[in-house]
């Protein structure tokens, strides 16, 4: 009697019957061939069919073919590439990076700074469709175990996130493994840039004044601890800018300075940067003798369009953050040696912080605090309400008491 039709289908070493693509090897072992949506072939394999099947001793856990065949043709008919396209975690980051144009110097140099950890990470060489939940969250673990600190793995986050969503929306995966909470992970061990007191602040500014060495620095502190200018901002403001008829401050640009030594005009940080701010007598006294006092040079700099900047160097270039950092560097370094009662760290954004810390202390309405900071969340000025502490609260309730 000849055999059936149902009975010429192939079948595996128990008798099933295997489907269209399909195949059982020597070893056991199941293959599923099909086609991509690039017209490639190939094959997916597992020691299982079925995920009810045994493993066989000595294999290592997997998904049954028929789970991974479902899992593909699922791909396969939302559009979604299987495998990602192959691209690993490096290719993906610096496709995502290559996509952003007209990016500020700043900002490129975070990407290579992501850039160059990737590279030297074996992460980076994974297959994104490779990459789990489990896995992205050891990555960042291991980061911080390697000497990596927060904000560094932060940046690195801050990157590879939205690289890896870029790939959802190119349906190349389903899921995003980076979106999770950073500091459910890591500890976040970076140092919070605190204020320093009122007091601290007059010390530090009364021993500027009277040093023989750092007193031509006082006027410019000066006006960093009772402006709350951005030092970028503060670095690019020329004679132009310094209105002293009206007692105002224009703040409408930004000056920085790439590692390549090379200075650029940029827009304030934020459209809210572009601002004007008023003097108060002191600060109107400092900017006018400074504008009296600025440096003569036989060539006035000019960078994008703008020249007769405040502050000049040895060189005869416009002053950056790096000059105003070192200058309170040394500053601080005198008097912590010349003084018993040590003062903290104060850099150019410590004196920002201090004077938004101060105004808020006063009851300065926090809209019009946003303003004077140029913040373009008013979450982040009122962040400074928060780390207000128990002294703080005494004296407002003891305020509110008094109008009462």
């Amino acid at each position: 009697m000849g055999k059936t039709k149902r009975d010429q289908k192939r079948r595996d070493k128990k008798g099933r019957i295997l489907r269209n693509g399909e195949s059982q090897r020597k070893d056991g072992r199941y293959a599923f061939v099909y086609t991509d949506c690039y017209g490639k072939q190939k094959f997916l394999y597992s020691w299982k069919l079925e995920p009810t099947d045994s493993l066989p001793t000595g294999c290592r856990p997997c998904l049954a073919l028929r789970e991974k065949e479902k899992n593909i043709q699922r791909d396969l008919h939302d559009g979604i590439v299987p495998y990602g396209g192959n691209l690993t975690v490096l290719d993906l980051v610096q496709k995502y990076i290559g996509q952003k144009k007209g990016i500020r110097h700043n900002t490129q140099a975070n990407y290579d700074f992501v850039i160059n950890i990737i590279k030297k990470e074996e992460f980076g060489t994974r297959r994104i469709d490779k990459i789990k939940l489990s896995d992205a969250k050891a990555w960042f673990i291991k980061l911080q175990a390697d000497g990596r600190g927060y904000s560094s793995i932060h940046s690195v986050r801050g990157i590879v996130r939205p690289a890896f969503q870029m790939a959802v929306e190119d349906d190349l995966l389903r899921k995003n493994p980076f979106e999770f909470q950073l500091c459910t992970v890591v500890v976040n061990d970076s140092v919070t840039r605190q204020a320093i007191t009122k007091e601290q602040e007059e010390l530090f500014l009364e021993f500027i004044r009277n040093d023989d060495h750092y007193s031509k620095y006082y006027n410019g502190m000066f006006i960093l601890f009772k402006t709350g200018l951005r030092i970028s901002e503060f670095c690019g403001l020329t004679v132009k800018d310094i209105d002293l008829q009206e007692r105002k401050i224009n703040v409408n640009h930004q000056l920085q300075r790439t590692r390549g030594m090379q200075y650029v005009i940029e827009d304030t940080k934020t459209s809210s940067g572009t601002r004007m701010l008023p003097m108060t007598d002191e600060v109107y006294e400092c900017f006018e003798q400074i504008v009296k006092n600025r440096k003569k040079v036989r060539v006035e700099p000019i960078i994008d369009g703008y020249s007769r900047f405040l502050f000049l160097d040895k060189k005869d270039m416009p002053e950056v953050a790096l000059h105003w950092e070192k200058h309170f560097q040394w500053a601080l370094g005198k008097y912590n040696r010349t003084h018993e009662e040590q003062m903290p760290k104060i850099t150019p954004h410590v004196c920002r912080h201090t004077y938004c810390s101060n105004m808020a202390k006063a009851g300065m309405n926090p809209k019009a605090l946003q303003y004077l900071m140029g913040h373009s969340d008013i979450g982040v000025t009122l962040n400074v309400y928060t780390h207000l502490g128990l002294i703080d609260a005494k004296e407002e309730m003891n305020r509110i008491a008094k109008l009462a």
